[in-house]
Protein backbone atom coordinates (compact mmCIF):
# COMPACT_ATOMS: atom_id res chain seq x y z
CA UNK A 1 0.00 0.00 0.00
CA UNK A 2 1.58 3.21 -0.95
CA UNK A 3 1.78 6.05 1.91
CA UNK A 4 -0.16 8.88 1.40
CA UNK A 5 1.49 12.29 0.31
CA UNK A 6 2.73 14.94 2.70
CA UNK A 7 0.19 17.02 3.25
CA UNK A 8 1.31 20.59 2.14
CA UNK A 9 3.28 22.61 4.62
CA UNK A 10 1.62 25.28 6.22
CA UNK A 11 3.11 28.91 7.32
CA UNK A 12 3.94 29.20 10.99
CA UNK A 13 0.68 30.95 12.55
CA UNK A 14 2.23 34.54 12.66
CA UNK A 15 4.59 34.28 10.35
CA UNK A 16 5.01 37.48 7.90
CA UNK A 17 4.06 37.65 4.42
CA UNK A 18 5.34 39.99 2.48
CA UNK A 19 3.36 41.55 -0.06
CA UNK A 20 4.32 42.25 -3.41
CA UNK A 21 2.85 45.53 -3.83
CA UNK A 22 3.98 46.91 -0.30
CA UNK A 23 8.14 45.43 -2.12
CA UNK A 24 7.37 48.06 -5.03
CA UNK A 25 5.73 50.36 -2.99
CA UNK A 26 9.33 50.49 -0.88
CA UNK A 27 11.26 50.38 -3.75
CA UNK A 28 10.12 53.02 -5.98
CA UNK A 29 10.36 55.35 -2.37
CA UNK A 30 13.65 54.34 -2.43
CA UNK A 31 14.92 55.72 -5.76
CA UNK A 32 12.68 59.09 -4.62
CA UNK A 33 14.33 59.56 -1.18
CA UNK A 34 17.79 58.86 -3.13
CA UNK A 35 16.75 61.73 -5.57
CA UNK A 36 15.61 64.21 -2.52
CA UNK A 37 18.10 63.66 -0.09
CA UNK A 38 21.08 61.34 -1.15
CA UNK A 39 22.45 58.41 0.25
CA UNK A 40 23.83 59.78 3.35
CA UNK A 41 20.70 61.33 4.66
CA UNK A 42 18.55 58.98 3.48
CA UNK A 43 16.54 57.18 6.43
CA UNK A 44 14.34 54.25 6.84
CA UNK A 45 12.08 56.32 8.27
CA UNK A 46 11.60 58.39 5.35
CA UNK A 47 11.36 55.63 3.13
CA UNK A 48 8.36 54.13 5.28
CA UNK A 49 6.51 57.42 4.76
CA UNK A 50 7.25 57.77 1.26
CA UNK A 51 5.80 54.40 0.82
CA UNK A 52 2.48 54.64 2.86
CA UNK A 53 3.75 51.68 5.43
CA UNK A 54 5.40 51.13 8.81
CA UNK A 55 9.37 50.90 9.39
CA UNK A 56 8.76 47.37 10.08
CA UNK A 57 7.50 46.60 6.76
CA UNK A 58 10.99 47.58 5.49
CA UNK A 59 13.04 46.14 8.26
CA UNK A 60 11.03 42.90 7.16
CA UNK A 61 12.58 42.55 3.66
CA UNK A 62 15.86 44.66 4.34
CA UNK A 63 18.13 44.67 7.52
CA UNK A 64 19.22 48.12 6.64
CA UNK A 65 19.35 51.36 4.09
CA UNK A 66 22.87 49.97 2.30
CA UNK A 67 20.79 46.54 1.56
CA UNK A 68 17.70 47.87 0.61
CA UNK A 69 19.89 50.08 -2.10
CA UNK A 70 22.04 46.71 -2.75
CA UNK A 71 19.31 45.10 -4.00
CA UNK A 72 18.00 47.69 -6.02
CA UNK A 73 21.17 48.17 -8.22
CA UNK A 74 21.85 44.22 -8.18
CA UNK A 75 18.27 43.70 -9.43
CA UNK A 76 18.62 46.62 -12.43
CA UNK A 77 21.77 45.18 -13.35
CA UNK A 78 19.48 41.64 -13.56
CA UNK A 79 17.43 43.47 -15.93
CA UNK A 80 19.97 43.78 -18.50
CA UNK A 81 20.19 45.55 -21.92
CA UNK A 82 20.22 44.10 -24.71
CA UNK A 83 22.74 44.49 -27.81
CA UNK A 84 21.56 46.48 -30.93
CA UNK A 85 21.22 44.56 -33.81
CA UNK A 86 20.57 47.19 -36.76
CA UNK A 87 22.44 45.78 -39.46
CA UNK A 88 25.26 48.56 -38.99
CA UNK A 89 28.22 49.50 -36.28
CA UNK A 90 26.99 53.18 -36.94
CA UNK A 91 23.30 52.06 -36.35
CA UNK A 92 24.17 50.08 -33.26
CA UNK A 93 26.08 52.67 -31.56
CA UNK A 94 23.39 55.44 -32.47
CA UNK A 95 21.02 52.99 -30.88
CA UNK A 96 22.98 52.53 -27.77
CA UNK A 97 23.53 56.19 -27.17
CA UNK A 98 19.49 56.88 -27.76
CA UNK A 99 18.96 54.38 -24.89
CA UNK A 100 21.84 55.58 -22.58
CA UNK A 101 20.68 59.21 -23.42
CA UNK A 102 17.09 58.48 -21.74
CA UNK A 103 18.34 56.82 -18.87
CA UNK A 104 20.74 59.37 -18.12
CA UNK A 105 18.25 62.22 -18.79
CA UNK A 106 15.51 60.51 -16.19
CA UNK A 107 15.09 62.83 -13.44
CA UNK A 108 15.80 60.42 -10.56
CA UNK A 109 18.89 58.38 -12.28
CA UNK A 110 20.11 61.71 -12.72
CA UNK A 111 20.25 62.62 -8.90
CA UNK A 112 20.48 58.63 -7.73
CA UNK A 113 23.47 57.91 -9.96
CA UNK A 114 26.33 60.61 -8.94
CA UNK A 115 24.97 60.03 -5.57
CA UNK A 116 25.75 56.43 -5.30
CA UNK A 117 29.38 57.07 -6.98
CA UNK A 118 30.33 58.63 -4.12
CA UNK A 119 29.27 56.14 -1.83
CA UNK A 120 31.12 54.11 -4.14
CA UNK A 121 34.51 55.54 -2.72
CA UNK A 122 33.43 54.96 0.68
CA UNK A 123 31.52 51.74 0.94
CA UNK A 124 32.94 48.63 -1.39
CA UNK A 125 29.58 46.77 -1.26
CA UNK A 126 28.19 49.60 -3.03
CA UNK A 127 30.76 49.99 -5.58
CA UNK A 128 30.73 46.36 -6.47
CA UNK A 129 27.32 46.78 -6.98
CA UNK A 130 27.42 49.67 -8.71
CA UNK A 131 30.40 47.82 -10.97
CA UNK A 132 27.85 45.03 -11.90
CA UNK A 133 25.24 47.16 -12.60
CA UNK A 134 26.79 50.20 -14.57
CA UNK A 135 29.92 48.80 -16.08
CA UNK A 136 29.70 44.93 -16.52
CA UNK A 137 26.26 45.11 -18.29
CA UNK A 138 27.31 47.45 -20.65
CA UNK A 139 30.24 46.06 -21.19
CA UNK A 140 28.56 42.49 -22.27
CA UNK A 141 26.59 45.15 -24.78
CA UNK A 142 29.70 46.84 -26.09
CA UNK A 143 31.20 43.33 -26.85
CA UNK A 144 28.56 41.95 -28.34
CA UNK A 145 28.11 45.55 -30.83
CA UNK A 146 31.93 45.05 -31.58
CA UNK A 147 31.53 41.35 -32.35
CA UNK A 148 28.74 42.12 -34.94
CA UNK A 149 30.65 44.46 -36.31
CA UNK A 150 34.05 42.33 -36.68
CA UNK A 151 31.40 39.69 -38.72
CA UNK A 152 30.47 42.08 -41.18
CA UNK A 153 34.04 43.62 -41.91
CA UNK A 154 33.15 47.04 -40.43
CA UNK A 155 35.94 46.32 -37.89
CA UNK A 156 39.54 44.50 -37.53
CA UNK A 157 39.68 41.45 -35.93
CA UNK A 158 40.94 42.62 -32.51
CA UNK A 159 39.17 45.56 -32.24
CA UNK A 160 38.40 46.72 -28.10
CA UNK A 161 35.26 46.41 -26.89
CA UNK A 162 36.51 48.40 -23.70
CA UNK A 163 37.70 51.16 -26.16
CA UNK A 164 34.36 50.97 -27.98
CA UNK A 165 32.45 51.41 -24.57
CA UNK A 166 34.69 54.50 -23.17
CA UNK A 167 34.27 55.90 -26.93
CA UNK A 168 30.34 55.35 -27.34
CA UNK A 169 29.26 56.45 -23.34
CA UNK A 170 32.00 58.31 -21.74
CA UNK A 171 31.32 61.17 -23.81
CA UNK A 172 27.73 61.10 -23.14
CA UNK A 173 27.96 60.54 -19.72
CA UNK A 174 30.32 63.08 -18.81
CA UNK A 175 27.96 65.98 -20.44
CA UNK A 176 24.50 64.41 -19.09
CA UNK A 177 25.72 63.48 -15.41
CA UNK A 178 29.43 65.52 -15.07
CA UNK A 179 28.45 68.84 -17.09
CA UNK A 180 25.15 68.86 -16.88
CA UNK A 181 24.47 69.72 -19.71
CA UNK A 182 21.74 69.55 -22.61
CA UNK A 183 21.95 68.27 -25.55
CA UNK A 184 22.19 70.43 -28.74
CA UNK A 185 20.05 69.03 -31.90
CA UNK A 186 21.66 65.96 -33.82
CA UNK A 187 24.15 65.65 -31.06
CA UNK A 188 23.53 62.15 -30.52
CA UNK A 189 24.12 61.56 -34.15
CA UNK A 190 27.28 63.59 -34.34
CA UNK A 191 28.62 61.51 -31.24
CA UNK A 192 27.99 58.09 -33.20
CA UNK A 193 29.57 59.49 -36.12
CA UNK A 194 32.62 60.22 -34.48
CA UNK A 195 32.40 57.13 -32.21
CA UNK A 196 32.52 55.10 -35.50
CA UNK A 197 35.11 56.89 -36.86
CA UNK A 198 37.51 56.44 -33.98
CA UNK A 199 36.84 52.61 -33.79
CA UNK A 200 37.40 52.27 -37.49
CA UNK A 201 40.80 54.30 -37.17
CA UNK A 202 42.45 52.08 -34.77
Amino acid sequence: MTPPPPAPRRAPAGAAVLREDVTRAIRAAVFEELAAVGFARMSIEGIARRAGVGKTAVYRRWKSKLSLVLDLVTAFAAQGLPAPATGSLYGDVRALLEVAAHALRHPVASQVIPDLLVEAARQPEIADAIRTALLDGQRGVASQVVRDAVARGELPEGADPERALDLIVGPLYWRLVVVRSSLPDGYLDDLAASAVAALKAA
